[in-house]
């Protein structure tokens, strides 16, 4: 049975589906066959993200709301069979600014969709958690058996996300997935990311200026990081389990930067912004996946290079970048 086969007909609820990896998710699912509700956090402007630029955004059902409101997270998985829950806060440097905020949305969203879930019934809760939770690496390529460190606020609302769904889990037979995505990149993603921090700077300014350009970082082109969270749904083995989406190969932030500059063929220097520098302890030096439990128990691996997946990004981001000034920055 193929992953369409398996997801056709079947009713999925997506949490941050106007994000950038919940878009492309979300659309995914419909191509898929399946009955899309889609959630989007309630703002004054009516927005739905990302959502708004989909041709695809007429076929799914598409609520406003907030994950912090537990009987709207009732309403939204009642009738469901899957949960997809990327809704989140994201951006690292912040959570240095307001981890309790982090606490509220990362950890009791979480915790008020499981209660949902528990109480509805469903068949499968797949949980977005992030590579971000083993901190850096001490050994690469880092496994699931990694021990988790919370080095940012970020990181460590993910770790008690995950902590609250293993316990749901173990505790009330919910069958869960955990699917830790190493850095996915490709249209749509926040300018705040690093891939298109460093093409957009490229294209309007004369000069790249970044964090540390040391950290390694694993690649991952947004259309894979999607067939996994599809084969976390699908596979029958990965109830219960936890897999890292990652291409197992790591280049350096310095080296990205390079990287792009040579392929939109220009010279800008390259420069460290003290600003942007993560607090010492709390930087991430290394990250680079071991992803065979992945490729074992849900048959998933990358199907693009890194390379052309870098290029479809700079191709769309060429075409884009002069709109993401406002970004669409939408979380739950």
């Amino acid at each position: 049975m193929t992953v369409d086969d398996s997801l056709r007909g079947r009713s999925v609820l997506v949490t941050g589906a106007g994000g950038f990896i919940g878009s492309h998710l979300s659309e995914a699912l419909v191509e898929a066959g399946a009955e899309v509700r889609a959630l989007v956090r309630y703002n004054s402007r009516g927005s739905i993200g990302w959502l708004e630029d989909s041709s695809m955004a007429d076929a799914m059902e598409i609520i406003r709301g907030d994950l912090l409101d537990p009987d709207m997270t009732v309403r939204c998985v009642e009738g469901t069979d899957l949960v997809f829950h990327l809704g989140a806060l994201i951006a690292i440097p912040f959570s240095y600014e307001a981890p309790r905020l982090y606490t509220d949305v990362n950890v009791g969203g979480t915790l008020n969709l499981l209660r949902a879930c528990v109480k509805t019934g469903v068949a499968r809760f797949i949980h977005t958690s992030t590579s971000e939770v083993y901190g850096s690496a001490q050994y690469v390529p880092i496994d699931e058996g990694h021990p988790l460190v919370g080095q940012s606020p970020y990181s460590a609302s993910k770790i008690a996300a995950e902590k609250m769904v293993e316990s749901h889990q173990l505790s009330f037979e919910l069958p869960t997935v955990i699917v830790r995505p190493f850095n996915t990149f490709g249209p749509r993603q926040s300018l705040r990311a690093i891939v298109p921090t460093i093409v957009t700077q490229v294209l309007t300014r004369g000069v790249v200026q970044l964090g540390s350009l040391d950290p390694t970082r694993d690649l991952n082109y947004v259309s894979d990081t999607v067939r996994g969270f599809l084969r976390a749904a699908s596979a029958p083995a990965a109830v219960g389990g936890v897999f890292n989406l990652g291409r197992g190969e790591e280049i350096s932030i310095g080296d990205l930067a390079r990287l792009v500059t040579q392929i939109l063929g220009t010279d800008v220097p390259i420069q460290v912004d003290p600003q942007r520098l993560r607090p010492a302890a709390s930087e991430v030096h290394r990250l680079c996946a071991d992803s065979s439990a992945a490729s074992e128990m849900l048959d998933w691996r990358p199907h693009h290079t890194f390379a052309e997946g870098l290029e479809l990004t700079i191709d769309w981001l060429r075409q884009n970048h002069s709109e993401l000034g406002s970004a669409k920055e939408y979380v739950v």
